[in-house]
C-alpha cells in the first residue's frame, strides 16, 4: 500500500465531529476529520446526497457503481455493491454496469444514468443531449441530485 494520510484518533475529535464520523464510519470520513473547519460542511453535503435525495436508492446506486467502475475506485465499488444487491440490482445488471462501455443493454433509464455518470466522470460535464434527457425525465431537483451524486 502507498503513502496514506494518518487518520485521527476518534476519541480525540470534538464531539460534533466524532458524532458525524460515527454516523459515516468510513475511512474517508475519518480522514476528512483532519480538516475540522471543512469537515462539518462536507458531512452535511454527504448526508444530503446520500440520505435526503428524492432519487430512489436503486437509481443512486446505479450511478455510484458506474462512477466507481469508470474511476477504478475499488473501495467505492465494494461499498456500493453490497447495498446495490440489497435494493434489487441483479448480478447481471451489476456485470453490465461493470463491463459495458457505454452501457446500452439495461433499460432506457439505467442506460441514461450510466451515460450521465460516464460523461461527468470522464469529461467533467454533461453533453447538452444528456442534460436535456435527465431534465425531461426527472425535473430540475432530481436532475441536480443525479449530477451531484455522480461527481466523484
Amino acid at each position: 500500500m502507498g503513502v496514506c494520510i494518518p487518520l485521527p484518533d476518534i476519541e480525540s475529535l470534538p464531539d460534533p465531529i466524532r458524532d458525524a464520523v460515527e454516523t459515516f464510519p468510513l475511512n474517508y470520513a475519518l480522514m476528512a476529520a483532519n480538516a475540522p473547519a471543512s469537515f462539518m460542511a462536507l458531512a452535511d453535503l454527504t448526508s444530503a446526497i446520500h440520505f435526503d435525495s428524492q432519487i430512489d436508492r436503486r437509481k443512486r446506486l446505479i450511478t455510484s457503481l458506474r462512477v466507481a467502475h469508470v474511476t477504478d475506485a475499488q473501495y467505492m465499488w465494494s461499498l456500493n455493491l453490497f447495498v446495490a444487491r440489497k435494493v434489487g440490482i441483479t448480478d447481471d445488471e451489476i456485470e453490465r454496469i461493470r463491463t459495458e462501455d457505454p452501457v446500452v443493454s439495461l433499460g432506457d433509464e439505467e442506460n441514461l444514468l450510466c451515460r450521465v455518470a460516464d460523461e461527468i466522470t470522464r469529461h467533467v460535464r454533461l453533453s447538452d443531449d444528456a442534460l436535456s434527457q435527465i431534465l425531461n425525465r426527472y425535473g430540475t431537483r432530481e436532475a441536480t441530485e443525479i449530477i451531484l451524486r455522480t461527481c466523484p
